[in-house]
């Protein structure tokens, strides 16, 4: 406990540090290396035969088999391997249901990927192989340098029409890397696919790089810098690579979390001698104070209303999720199972929060029903921080301890299957899940 506590006590202190190196173009980062740890029981059968290709295609992984390793990594699918299937066809006319229903699968998804000047173009069709019906049936085009781009559609087009719930493999993360270099520590902010592809660097420093949170639109990245000699909290337009300091007030500027119409952040202020939540116009700069209590009050995020929100307090003696329905409302404790639960975030339907949770000495994501109360243990490991749902509200990813640093982890959001995405150098921590934007 004494760890946690030490780290609780940190990100409340104000440090002195010196230096920021910012890159106007962002640079190619290092991707993370997506490993499968564990399946679900429940996974559906289902064979994504490899699309038949005309033209020149580019040197990626193969557009069919990114859409393989997508619907098993989000732990719902059990993709059979293309060598165990008695035949390839590309197209509806060419499958024989009874095949498929020999090998066990539920849906087969065909399709073709040609080159037409510089554009790739893939049809694709999805069968449900107990009704002999097609469920999708459509066609979609990116430039030839986004091949894995179209590949994330087509896992999105899939997963929903199977799931009904809409599919988060063309969202992005955002996360912090550690690395510790004989002349220093160097983080660095970046950005990359659900799968850890294609990662870019978007801030670079020998200080600490905290919180990072998306806008609704997916278009800029809030968090907390300590590059002035104090923690300030920026905005960060990715696409300019421009970005502002909306709070550096004195004490403590930190956890900025966005309201629903991307017009305001919450965080955490002790400009007046406590830590408090406020809320800022970005427009106008303008505050509103939120909570007044001597306790430390932090760590804020909007519940699903978007009127409300949940916060870590220790106004019960140790760190405890509460939740205020609106600016002027009485704060309501919703955790009661251990003496310590940390850093909430809800997800969209309402029905439950998440946090970091200890007992017996781990720390570990859970959540706890709303409606009921009922606390449940997700993650098995012992020391687990910084939960993020996907915007589906289907996966959880977070931080954990991997020897003697740390990788990310993602499991269903019921605590079944999972992988890990460990950084191909250093240590990463604090990941963010962007937003779906259509």
């Amino acid at each position: 406990m004494k760890n946690r506590d030490n780290l609780w006590g940190r990100r409340l202190s104000v440090l002195i540090f010196v230096w920021i190196s910012l890159l106007a173009v962002p640079a190619v980062g290092d991707e993370l290396l997506i490993r499968i740890t564990e399946g679900a029981d429940s996974a559906i059968p289902i064979s994504v035969v490899p699309f038949s290709e005309s033209g020149q295609m580019p040197a990626e992984e193969k557009v069919s088999r990114i859409i393989q390793n997508d619907l098993q990594m989000s732990g719902e699918f059990d993709p059979l391997p293309p060598e165990q299937m008695l035949s390839l066809p590309s197209e509806g006319s060419d499958v024989f249901f009874r095949d498929w229903r020999l090998l066990g699968q539920r849906y087969v998804l065909v399709g073709q990927v040609s080159n037409a000047g510089g554009t790739l173009q893939a049809q694709y069709e999805l069968y449900d192989v107990s009704q002999e019906k097609r469920l999708v049936g459509a066609t979609a085009s990116a430039p030839l340098s986004a091949s894995r781009s179209l590949a994330h559609h087509i896992s999105d087009r899939v997963y929903e029409a199977i799931t009904g719930v809409p599919g988060a493999f063309s969202t992005r993360l955002a996360y912090v890397t550690l690395e510790r270099l004989v002349s220093g520590p160097v983080y660095r902010l970046q950005v990359s696919d659900v799968d850890g592809k294609r990662a870019r660097i978007r801030l670079e420093s020998d200080e600490p790089i905290l919180s990072p949170a998306w806008s609704p639109d997916g278009t800029k990245l809030a968090y907390v810098s300590f590059e002035t000699g104090k923690p300030a909290i920026y905005v960060h337009e990715l696409a300019s690579g421009q970005r502002q300091r909306v709070a550096d007030f004195s004490g403590l500027n930190s956890a900025p979390a966005w309201s629903d119409d991307g017009r305001s952040l919450l965080m955490t202020l002790s400009k007046d001698g406590n830590a408090e939540i406020y809320r800022m116009n970005l427009a106008s700069g303008d505050l509103k104070r939120l909570t007044n209590h001597w306790s430390i009050d932090t760590e804020p995020t909007y519940d699903h209303t978007g009127q409300g929100f949940f916060f870590t307090s220790d106004r019960s003696g140790g760190p405890q999720i509460y939740h205020q329905a609106s600016d002027d409302a009485a704060p309501r404790r919703i955790t009661f199972g251990s003496r310590y639960n940390a850093r909430p975030r809800t997800d969209s339907s309402g029905d439950y929060v998440y946090y970091v949770h200890q007992r017996e000495g781990a720390f570990s994501i859970a959540r706890t029903n709303l409606e009921t109360g009922d606390e449940t243990v997700l993650t098995r490991t012992e020391s687990d921080e910084s939960p993020s749902l996907s915007p589906n509200g289907r996966m959880l990813i977070y931080a954990t301890k991997s020897g003697d640093g740390s990788v990310l982890t993602v499991i269903s959001a019921e605590g079944g299957a999972a992988y890990s995405l460990p950084a191909s150098r250093g240590e990463v921590r604090d990941p963010a899940w962007s937003p779906i934007v259509r």
